[in-house]
């Protein structure tokens, strides 16, 4: 894992950083992990007001913050307002919260949020246990510059120690008797104390975990979890990653990518599970649409109606549109050979390669090209490309406003869609704070943004967590590991 920047939450974007001060602080609202649906935390109800623009947060009593400060719906409103003045430098918290006109704490227990417009994503966001969590002012004015080095929060743990370029220590928070619903332990955590090391290196980080020097390895590479399955051991913790792990993202304004027909044949093309055997290991699931089973939202219907791979079908759809094979197997028309450049990151190689010669096999030529990270984002979001390869996380079906809605072109609607009924349906779901009418949006806006092929989703993939088996009962909460149940047998 990665050495953070700061521990300061309001002003990282990385997200090591959460996953630590996850343990240091608490969340307003929660997700339950077998429903997805949210549910109350240290605001122990919430209420949504008809208009969707107001809610209001009654807090939990009887909690209090690592430095004795109690919890109170000033302290909420002390730590948003800290993240939406600019002076703070906010960067994930701030888009989490965005959308926030002002907040407010009538008495101790109120806790009043004020919208410029209703926000279905912000419910999900307010279970961002990292990011989200109440501050201290106190501690943050005491330590200054230096706080980010001693963060005091309302969790499990409280910070003890960060030795540079090697570990962050945590130890128990003994007055802590609040929990998630979920734990099994409502008292305090049964951990003494969590140490995170910095190892980035994943083989040098698999060879502690060998050894004994580590109980828990973080984000296992696909192609290494089969050897913890089979030894007795460890355990293997999995979920899937909310997002897609790959999909081919298509320029609508090019000219022959402006053919549905050439779109649905490329998707045709692809041999999804091929990909995911190879590439990581069997260890993902294909996709068929733009968001995974993991993300509220998801409509199954999906796989029935997604494009499936019919080589005979692609071949047909190209002449349908009026190309032929030439004498190099290449589809041409009026001249010219269908050819098109595929930019991607230099992680994506294999996968890439694959697609090249799954893609021959119907007649399109592809030419792969390699760029740097932040210049492929760049070069996509300007336009300027063909085919791409991408990836990405996201917890709420919002994401798609963000990569389809067409106001987000020059952002991450590199596709450049323009579509109204699209774009209608995207600012609804944004609106719809009722979840099963939210579904519903959702559910046309994967079948508009399949229909048209505007990418080729490949696969939603796992995360991987190995536990030494002497260390029992660690569970997922979010994607993220929870110690509150852990014992260890000694």
């Amino acid at each position: 894992m990665q050495e953070p920047d700061t521990l300061d939450v309001h002003k990282t974007s990385m997200s090591i950083a959460s996953v630590i001060t996850n343990h240091l602080g608490g969340t307003l609202l929660t997700v339950n992990a077998d429903t997805n649906e949210i549910e109350s935390n240290l605001a122990e109800s919430y209420q949504v007001s008809e208009d969707g623009k107001t809610i209001t947060l009654k807090i939990r009593q009887g909690v209090t913050l690592s430095d004795g400060t109690p919890l109170t719906a000033k302290v909420y409103k002390d730590t948003f307002d800290r993240i939406l003045n600019p002076e703070t430098g906010a960067t994930v918290a701030a888009s989490l919260i965005g959308g926030i006109q002002e907040t407010s704490a009538p008495d101790e227990q109120t806790f009043i949020i004020e919208l410029a417009a209703p926000s279905a994503p912000l419910l999900r966001n307010l279970t961002s246990r990292g990011y989200l969590q109440p501050l201290s002012m106190a501690a943050i004015e005491k330590h200054g510059a230096d706080y980010g080095r001693n963060p005091v929060g309302a969790g499990p743990f409280i910070f003890k120690e960060w030795v540079t370029g090697q570990s962050i220590t945590l130890e128990r928070n003994d007055d802590y008797n609040w929990p998630h619903a979920s734990a099994k332990n409502q008292g305090k955590a049964y951990p003494d104390q969590i140490v995170y090391k910095f190892i980035q290196d994943q083989q040098t980080m698999l060879a502690a975990l060998d050894s004994g020097s580590i109980d828990v390895a973080m984000e296992v590479p696909p192609k290494d979890v089969q050897r913890y399955r089979d030894n007795p051991d460890y355990y293997v913790i999995e979920a899937e990653r909310q997002g897609l792990g790959l999909f081919l993202e298509m320029n609508l304004e090019n000219e022959t990518l402006s053919d549905l027909n050439v779109r649905k044949a490329i998707n045709m093309a692809i041999n999804k599970d091929a990909i995911i055997k190879a590439v990581i290991n069997g260890e993902g699931t294909p996709a068929y649409g733009p968001i995974p089973s993991a993300v509220f939202g998801y409509d199954p219907n999906v796989e029935s109606y997604g494009h499936k791979l019919n080589k005979d079908e692609a071949i047909s759809l190209l002449e349908q549109s009026g190309y032929t094979k030439n004498s190099n197997g290449i589809m041409e028309k009026d001249g010219s050979e269908l050819t098109f450049e595929l930019s991607i990151m230099t992680q994506h190689n294999q996968a890439a390669q694959m697609v090249q010669a799954m893609l021959k096999d119907v007649g399109i030529d592809v030419n792969i090209q390699s760029l740097e990270a932040g210049t492929l984002i760049e070069k996509v979001s300007q336009g300027e490309f063909q085919l791409s390869f991408l990836a990405y996380s996201y917890i709420d079906p919002d994401i798609l406003y963000l990569l389809f809605h067409s106001s987000q072109i020059g952002g991450l609607n590199h596709v450049r869609a323009q579509n109204s009924e699209l774009d209608g349906l995207l600012e609804k779901g944004r609106t719809t704070i009722d979840p099963e009418e939210r579904k519903q949006v959702y559910a046309q806006v994967q079948e508009i943004v399949v229909e048209n092929a505007y990418w080729a989703p490949i696969y939603a993939e796992k995360v991987f967590f190995v536990v030494n088996k002497r260390v029992q009962d660690v569970k997922l909460m979010n994607v993220n590991l929870d110690y509150q149940d852990s014992w260890v047998k000694q």
